[in-house]
């Protein structure tokens, strides 16, 4: 049984805003909350994924390695590039790629406060949807659009960042 606290934090996820009161009852049943210390590293990208975290409290970093050549040699250094900093109101979700597909970890993810996430098991998600496929599809579909708009705010940035480059590289050619 959830408390107040819990339910109305779950009634303001954008991924649950169309379950139902017994829904989201019964969705609450596969969270695992989680306290995590600043500095800890929550994923690790690359490793196998089998789960997805609610992000209800702190800030978190996302990053990335990057192989880049480095000087005039044939030098290469593994790098990790910080994408972006989240907070709850940002990104709500994080690791619905492996949640979904059990692909690995896209990406690292490290938190720079003290975090409060809740954990779901692909076990539990996938038990969930098969015995309660409305539910499913409903948090399924909202997964969808929110990624969608993710991935539209990428392409938005690649076509910036492309052009930028294109412009600095046509300077230098002068």
């Amino acid at each position: 049984m959830m408390n107040n606290s819990e339910k109305e934090y779950l009634k303001s996820v954008p991924l649950l805003k169309d379950l139902t009161e017994n829904e989201l009852e019964e969705f609450a049943k596969i969270l695992r909350p989680i306290k995590v210390k600043e500095g800890e590293i929550i994923v690790t990208e690359g490793e196998e994924g089998n789960t997805m975290f609610l992000f209800r409290e702190g800030l978190v970093q996302v990053s990335t390695q990057i192989t880049l050549k480095i000087g005039k040699g044939s030098e290469w250094l593994d790098t990790e590039k910080s994408i972006a900093a989240f907070d709850p109101s940002k990104m709500t979700f994080f690791g619905e790629m492996s949640l979904i597909t059990g692909a690995p970890r896209s990406a690292t993810v490290k938190a720079l406060s003290q975090c409060l996430l809740y954990e779901i098991k692909k076990v539990d998600f996938d038990n969930l949807c098969n015995n309660f496929p409305e539910m499913g599809y409903k948090i399924l579909r909202a997964i969808i659009y929110i990624l969608s708009g993710r991935i539209r705010e990428l392409n938005q940035s690649v076509l910036k960042l492309t052009t930028a480059l294109s412009i600095i590289v046509s300077k230098n050619k002068k």
